[in-house]
């Protein structure tokens, strides 16, 4: 029978806190505890910033208590920094300062390259999704981190399920369908769980993705950022040598207000913008053929010639592309042929001829 949260929350607490005193379930070091059905048991470990040393043996010891404890059948443990107070100032003169580790290369991964959008809701995942799955189609190597940590859909829009497997408690190996590789929050959670996390969480956990998962050879790795300009963006630039940028928007004003917050961010993060995809361009009656601009028009293309960056594509309201969306298998792979699909197709030589996957 599976280990109930009971079982598990005593477990915890027979390891000691090195830093506060006590275990490190009554210290509030573990967070987002979760037990799910099948005796999967996935927690964070949030600690002090100087403390990684000490909290990494607890760590261990942890992961090791649980696995021998009956109905646990797997174990996941992120552990992720904050710091409690700054430091005092130097008051001894100046020093020679520490070369600044700047943004780092993930081995095997030839690019990468961010899918953004300033809004919510403009079908940046879907956009990703397909262009991943039109890539694969073209012989790339590609793989797919959903950064959206707050609503990853990913797992879903490439029909992928299960629980990401670690051989030996420190790497992850990602999931694969549709010749694409795939990493997200999604596969640790259960589908209708919310991801309660701070900033330094969320950090933590972005970097355990990047860094940490058995990517492969890749020539290239899209990562589908959450909406907004905030702490996801920012770690990615910091963390990992992106490419480009490629930014979603809808054609409407309220959208471009957004999308070009976003833009500004990049450039602020000194993160080339590769160019704009205009989605939800236009809508065709299936019944009749009229074609109407739901969201306006030519609002995106306009955006993208007075920055002087491409205008990648327009891609359709089209409800083929929300049902294969839904289905698990996005339009390029569902209808690869169709019109639809051929603006993802597109996007996806545009890249390849630019020597970017």
């Amino acid at each position: 029978m599976p280990a109930s949260r009971e079982t598990v929350q005593a477990v915890l607490k027979t390891i000691a806190d090195p830093v506060r005193g006590g275990d490190i379930l009554s210290s509030g070091v573990v967070r987002a505890l979760n037990v799910d059905a099948a005796g999967a048991v996935r927690f964070v470990m949030e600690i002090p910033g100087n403390a990684g040393t000490a909290y990494g043996a607890a760590r261990t010891e942890a992961e090791t208590a649980l696995r021998a404890t009956e109905g646990v059948t797997a174990v996941s443990v992120v552990m992720t920094a904050h710091s409690e107070k700054a430091p005092p100032p130097d008051l001894r003169g100046p020093r020679a300062a520490a070369e600044p580790q700047g943004p780092q290369g993930i081995p095997g991964v030839a690019h990468i390259i961010a899918i953004a959008s300033g809004k919510g809701g403009v079908g940046k995942s879907t956009v990703a999704s397909n262009l991943a799955c039109a890539l694969a189609q073209q012989g790339r190597r590609v793989g797919l981190l959903d950064a959206d940590v707050y609503g990853p859909s990913q797992p879903r829009m490439l029909g992928v399920s299960g629980r990401p497997a670690s051989p030996d408690g420190k790497t992850i190996l990602p999931l694969r369908n549709h010749g694409v590789t795939l990493m997200s929050i999604g596969l640790m959670t259960n589908e209708d769980q919310a991801v309660v996390w701070r900033g330094p969480m969320l950090m933590g956990a972005l970097q355990q993705m990047l860094m940490q998962v058995q990517w492969g050879a890749l020539d290239v790795l899209l990562v589908d950022l959450p909406p907004g300009t905030g702490d996801v963006q920012m770690t990615l630039a910091q963390k990992a040598r992106v490419d480009g940028a490629i930014v979603v928007s809808t054609p409407q004003d309220v959208a471009l207000l957004d999308a070009r917050k976003g833009i500004d961010m990049f450039r602020q993060m000194n993160v080339p913008l590769l160019g704009m995809i205009e989605n939800m361009s236009t809508h065709v009656c299936s019944a009749c053929g009229h074609e109407e601009h739901v969201f306006g028009h030519g609002g995106v293309a306009a955006e993208a010639a007075k920055l002087g960056v491409p205008l990648l594509a327009e891609v359709p309201l089209d409800l083929q592309i929300r049902l294969a969306s839904d289905g698990g298998a996005p339009i390029v792979v569902s209808a690869p042929d169709s019109a639809q699909a051929q603006a993802f197709h597109a996007v996806a030589s545009a890249l390849v001829a630019r020597g970017l996957a």
